[in-house]
């Protein structure tokens, strides 16, 4: 019998909000600047649209992955560590990139802590999967 995951709702919730927000920061700078489509060439609006992008490109797999882990019940503090690394990592990646003058450490610590739970939860489930 499979169990419902419990650890990954509120860390997938949490990461829902911060790209709701990302959204609404990017709406907000295509009115300022009165861009409706693209970019025109406008480094402000580059720079949203890569962080919104960037954000959109790695949370679906994470989520998938960690999914995938919670459902082979692994021990709560791994879960809870891999869904940590997601959430932060997002985090660090955002605002680290979303300043003009980008905080090059935040995006580094960002792509390591979500490289570290996409590659986590990828070990777990090849050393889960050949164990069977």
């Amino acid at each position: 019998m499979t169990t419902l995951p419990t650890i990954l709702p509120p860390y997938a919730a949490l990461l829902a909000l911060l790209f709701v927000y990302l959204s609404v920061r990017t709406i907000g700078t295509r009115r300022r600047l009165q861009i409706a489509i693209g970019d025109k060439d406008h480094p402000e609006m580059q720079r949203a649209m890569r962080v919104h992008a960037n954000f959109a490109e790695y949370v679906p797999l994470g989520l998938v992955m960690l999914a995938l882990v919670e459902a082979r019940a692994p021990a709560p503090w791994l879960m809870h560590a891999l869904c940590l690394c997601l959430l932060l990592g997002r985090g660090l990646h955002a605002y680290g990139v979303s300043q003009a003058a980008e905080r090059f450490q935040f995006r580094v610590a960002g792509m390591a802590l979500t490289f570290t739970c996409l590659i986590g939860s990828s070990l777990y489930l090849l050393g889960t999967g050949l164990a069977q």
